[in-house]
């Protein structure tokens, strides 16, 4: 069964031809995730509707590390509640690991794992004790809870630690263990939203390398929601969400490419002056903007360019304290389709 948008939804939206997903033409094996169309709205005090997730349409490789990139509040966990059959879609429709999430709710939430942003892990129990509630609750048979919980405990590098407290356990420790807990019953595909808040740098790419070793070992679908720019660079491919839309998706070096220009900052002892020099110096169409950072442009081949403007700058009088040209970021991605940057906060219209 498939639900049919109501007139007053939001239409379909498609993402830009240049972050187009190459796989929409490619042949592949059948999606871990699917979706078309698909919409959550909430209504709001004054009756009018609140459009979390609008229009999406997403299909996931199997066995692919996928991330779901956006800044808080743009429709990720909502995305992740409908695509686990924890929410009701409003509309549209999505297949997740064979099973279609609203006629068949009770087989997607079987053939995935969730890990949840919050750690759910009992503090007074161990490790091993942890997992064991879950395997049963998962309705796994005794004979295959020991075996399981082993193998799991293994596969996240606490088999040493199996019998202390999770308490005791350091972040990482933690985290790594409550994936472990969601691979007890073999899912076919598993969700991490937001699995590395809260961590240090070093937990934090300690989970990488553990989820890497994970799909590598097990084949495993992941599906990521992060803010962290950075993390969707251990991705196989991302999409951008803004506002419950879709912004852009490829592989990160694609969605990079749609921009193509370097940055160039300068920061000098008169930056209005300095941004008057650089504007005589770039093509009409290129723009120079003044912010926190500094004088700034987008240029092809940006490390050709520091040369010729620091020297117009000495002509002018003007002193170069730094100059940095940078290749496009994630976050540029961002601001290219959104106009914010991500680290702003979701529907605002905070500057880079």
């Amino acid at each position: 069964m498939q639900l049919h948008a109501r007139d007053h939804e939001p239409a379909r939206t498609g993402v830009p031809d240049a972050a187009a997903d190459p796989s929409d033409h490619a042949e592949t094996a059948p999606a871990a995730i699917s979706t078309r169309g698909l919409v959550k709205s909430y209504p709001g005090p004054d009756g009018s509707l609140t459009h979390a997730v609008r229009g999406l349409d997403l299909d996931v490789r199997r066995g692919e590390t996928f991330a779901f990139l956006g800044p808080n509040g743009a429709g990720k966990s909502t995305t992740i509640a409908m695509l686990c059959a924890l929410a009701r879609p409003t509309s549209g429709r999505a297949v997740v690991a064979g099973a279609d999430v609203v006629t068949e709710p009770e087989r997607v939430r079987r053939r995935v794992g969730l890990l949840f942003q919050h750690s759910a892990l009992d503090p007074d129990l161990t490790a091993e004790q942890n997992l064991r509630v879950h395997a049963r609750l998962y309705g796994l048979r005794r004979a295959d809870v020991r075996r399981r919980t082993a193998e799991v405990l293994d596969l996240a590098g606490l088999a040493d630690r199996r019998r202390s407290p999770v308490r005791t356990l350091s972040g990482g420790m933690r985290r790594r263990l409550e994936i472990a807990r969601q691979l007890l019953h073999e899912p076919g595909v598993l969700f991490l939203d937001e699995p590395t808040t809260g961590l240090d740098p070093h937990a934090r790419a300690q989970i990488w390398e553990h989820l890497r070793a994970l799909r590598d070992r097990q084949g495993s679908t992941l599906f990521v929601t992060t803010h962290y720019l950075e993390e969707a660079e251990h991705c196989d491919r991302l999409a951008i969400i803004d506002r419950g839309r879709l912004v852009a998706r490829g592989t990160p070096s694609e969605v990079k490419a749609a921009i193509g220009d370097d940055r160039v900052v300068l920061r000098t002892s008169d930056d209005a002056a300095a941004r008057r020099v650089a504007l005589l110096l770039v093509p009409p169409e290129r723009t120079v903007h003044v912010d926190a950072d500094g004088v700034w442009l987008r240029v092809p081949d940006g490390s050709a360019w520091i040369p010729r403007l620091c020297a117009a700058l000495e002509v002018h009088g003007v002193a170069v304290h730094a100059a940095s040209a940078t290749p496009p970021t994630l976050d540029d991605v961002f601001f290219h389709h959104t106009g914010r940057s991500m680290a702003g906060p979701a529907g605002t219209g905070g500057g880079r």
